[in-house]
């Protein structure tokens, strides 16, 4: 994750799905509940779609991502509705991603949301995740799948439309986006008929660019600064120790990166530890574990980077570290090696981000 403004781009590229190594149940839930909103029945579209609905009374049950797509596409036939996955994106809330939710409702800010959503998102879906930086006065966050796949059309916006619900929620207004534009073709009519693409300024302000190379929302860097309205420092300790565990009791299932993320965690602050560490740790050869980790689109640079990132901005917000001390405990040849890379990542220098802390109350 590199935080830097404004377009949000979902990635869906190749013939493959959402892995199957599972999706919380609660994810078929706003599929329920937009059925319901529509005036229809959630026992008949079960029998429809040939889904046992005794899965929605275990909290604990998972199912595959390609089982979720398959009843994205037959709720869409049952309402006989195009748009389904697009109108369930704005009935999606907090609690329907479980402990995850309530991370990113106690957070800090717009940004540190994303990045509890990346941290945990395994909890609820191990088939995709967010990756996002900043280029200039935007914020570039992508949502991919994993493996590398193609998700279809109401998955797609579904993801597009909840994230962008639940980041105007967390902050109390109305992001405005500057751009949108999605891979998959436009639902018929759409281009030619600007009436037909109402239900897309309906939710996202804007008529979407289709047939793009990436799944994009495009929005101000400010944005990710910007203050949730409930966050609660307290609840937050709480809620992330839940979800640590949950993560925990899900880790052979994991991604691999997260793997990767957790090792480097380990070692830190007795060293830092090398690609070739890391690799024989894991029990693999350097070559295998930077293969893998090109499959989940991020590399151990990356992954160290990150690991760095929110080590030192945790130091940071404690005023009894130096930025020296700080720099020392990271494994920084010298302080202004430190200086420059938190500059690279974050946008300001060590100092600047903890005085922009100080007085915003995030320290």
């Amino acid at each position: 994750m590199i935080y830097r403004a404004g377009k949000l781009l979902i990635y869906a590229k190749g013939e493959q799905r959402l892995n199957s190594q599972g999706v919380a149940v609660s994810m078929v839930y706003p599929i329920m509940k937009t059925i319901v909103h529509k005036g229809l029945d959630t026992e008949q579209f079960c029998t429809y779609a040939s889904f046992d609905a005794r899965l929605l009374q275990d909290v604990e049950a998972r199912i595959t991502g390609e089982e979720l797509e398959r009843l994205l596409i037959r709720a869409s036939q049952y309402t006989q509705d195009d748009y389904f996955g697009l109108r369930q994106g704005q009935l999606m809330d907090f609690a329907d991603l479980g402990v995850l939710g309530y991370v990113m409702m106690h957070s800090r800010t717009i940004g540190d949301a994303l990045a509890a959503y990346q941290r945990y998102n395994v909890i609820v879906c191990s088939g995709f995740n967010l990756a996002w930086e900043v280029q200039g006065e935007e914020a570039i966050l992508r949502m991919y799948a994993q493996p590398p796949g193609r998700l279809s059309r109401h998955c797609v916006e579904d993801m597009a439309g909840s994230l962008f619900r639940l980041m105007s929620k967390l902050s109390n207004r109305l992001i405005v986006l500057r751009d949108v534009r999605f891979t998959h073709d436009a639902p018929a009519g759409i281009g030619s008929y600007p009436a037909d693409a109402n239900p897309y300024r309906e939710v996202f302000g804007r008529t979407p660019r289709f047939g793009s190379d990436a799944d994009v929302l495009c929005f101000d860097k400010e944005e990710l600064d910007r203050p949730i309205m409930y966050s609660d420092a307290r609840l937050l300790s709480v809620f992330e120790e839940m979800a640590k565990e949950a993560m925990a009791e899900l880790a052979p299932a994991g991604l691999f990166s997260e793997q990767v993320v957790q090792w480097i965690k380990r070692c830190m602050p007795s060293y830092f530890p090398t690609l070739q560490q890391t690799a024989e740790a894991l029990g693999t050869s350097s070559r295998t574990l930077q293969h893998r980790l090109k499959e989940e689109h991020t590399s151990y640079n990356e992954l160290s980077a990150q690991v760095r990132k929110e080590l030192a901005i945790g130091y940071l917000r404690k005023r009894e570290y130096s930025v020296g001390e700080i720099a020392y405990a990271l494994h920084f040849s010298e302080p202004s090696a430190f200086q420059s890379a938190f500059k690279k990542w974050t946008g300001v220098t060590p100092g600047q981000y903890r005085a922009d802390a100080r007085q915003t109350g995030r320290s």
